[in-house]
């Protein structure tokens, strides 16, 4: 993906204040060399965040025509309004490791024996990892293939299929990402109608 930032001559909580009654977001870019103070065009930043690729991937940062390879590190956004306060960017290349948490891409669980026949439900135990790679490795997501699950079974970390550049340095690789659960069955209890009280001897009957 690629986006426009531009250069951010004024620094400060005023000139900060000022940039985003303007529509603009305040950011900074660091790593591999002197850090740059950027301002972008708040709306296109906010549609760009709702995008995944825009958080785990390289993105090209087009700064003044001059196009440098980054990932997002940071974002702040208004407790309660729909803003973007701050962006943070790092400067990438192939020689560069980073640590980056990645989405996980869950498929074929309808399709699986744990579903399809055992009619149970699969447990999301995880959302995504934090990875360990060369930039030009780092993956848009990575991908659980749960058509194998059976009742009793769980999907770790060891299971996934990763390219051999990746490590993941969170939730241990013997936890589980996924787990079949069984659901439970609520019994109906029936309660029996008590019998009706036999009327009392000698009531009922008219005076003679």
């Amino acid at each position: 993906m690629k986006f426009v930032a531009f250069p951010r001559e004024l620094q400060g909580t005023g000139a900060s204040r000022r940039l985003r009654l303007s529509g603009k977001v305040p950011g900074i870019v660091y790593g591999a060399g002197q850090p740059a103070m950027i301002e972008l065009d708040h709306n296109a930043l906010f549609h760009a965040l709702k995008k995944e690729a825009f958080h785990s991937s390289v993105l090209e940062m087009d700064l003044g025509g001059e196009v440098t390879k980054v990932v997002l590190r940071d974002v702040q956004k208004h407790a309660y309004k729909p803003q973007v306060l701050h962006i943070d960017f790092q400067r990438v290349d192939a020689t560069t490791r980073i640590h980056k948490k990645v989405p996980l891409h869950f498929v074929n669980e309808a399709e699986s024996q744990a579903v399809k026949f055992d009619k149970c439900l699969i447990n999301h135990v995880v959302s995504e990892l934090e990875i360990e790679c060369l930039a030009e490795k780092l993956p848009e997501f990575l991908t659980a293939d749960l058509g194998g699950l059976a009742k009793g079974q769980s999907l770790h970390v060891d299971d996934l299929k990763l390219d051999a550049s990746i490590k993941v340095v969170t939730h241990g690789r013997k936890n589980p990402v996924v787990a079949v659960v069984v659901p439970i069955v609520e019994e109906e209890v029936v309660v029996a109608a008590a019998p009706a009280a036999a009327p009392a001897k000698g009531k009922g009957k008219g005076k003679k």
